[in-house]
């Protein structure tokens, strides 16, 4: 093959344009025992890349069991909530805002609305699992066969 068509394909090649045939042009020319003395630099490259397409990992990965972290999740959450009951139920009669001394009413109204728009967010998002779980089971049918 020509020097002058290889040295066009290895130009199209370092600035990525070169398609798959093109490429594949290369790798034969170089890993062929002709090769022009100025290009000769580029063989090793080109014939590592035919060597390294045929490697393949043998050995086998230890797969470590899925842990659930949701259920620890729901631990913490219930955990919180007890400490946070607790800490309301012994403050005294719950009918007074502990908070009304150091914060201002406006305050107070603005983090309820913030909780009050996490919590609509987080159904959104539980009714969206929802929908994943029934998504799963359905492909579950297909894929396991029983």
């Amino acid at each position: 093959m020509e020097s002058a068509k290889i040295e066009e394909l290895l130009e199209k090649y370092f600035e990525a344009t070169a398609t798959v045939a093109e490429e594949e042009i290369l790798r034969k020319y170089f890993n062929q025992e002709s090769v022009a003395t100025h290009l000769k630099t580029y063989a090793p490259m080109f014939q590592y890349f035919s060597s390294a397409k045929n490697e393949r990992f043998t050995k086998q990965i230890p797969l470590k069991p899925r842990k659930n972290y949701l259920k620890w999740a729901a631990v913490a959450a219930v955990t919180i909530l007890a400490i946070g009951v607790y800490m309301n139920w012994s403050s005294g009669t719950g009918t007074e805002d502990p908070w009304e001394g150091q914060y201002t009413q406006a305050e107070i109204e603005s983090a309820q609305e913030a909780l009050a728009m996490l919590g609509m967010n987080f159904q959104k998002g539980t009714e969206q699992l929802y929908h994943l779980e029934k998504f799963e089971e359905t492909t579950n049918k297909f894929l396991i066969k029983e």
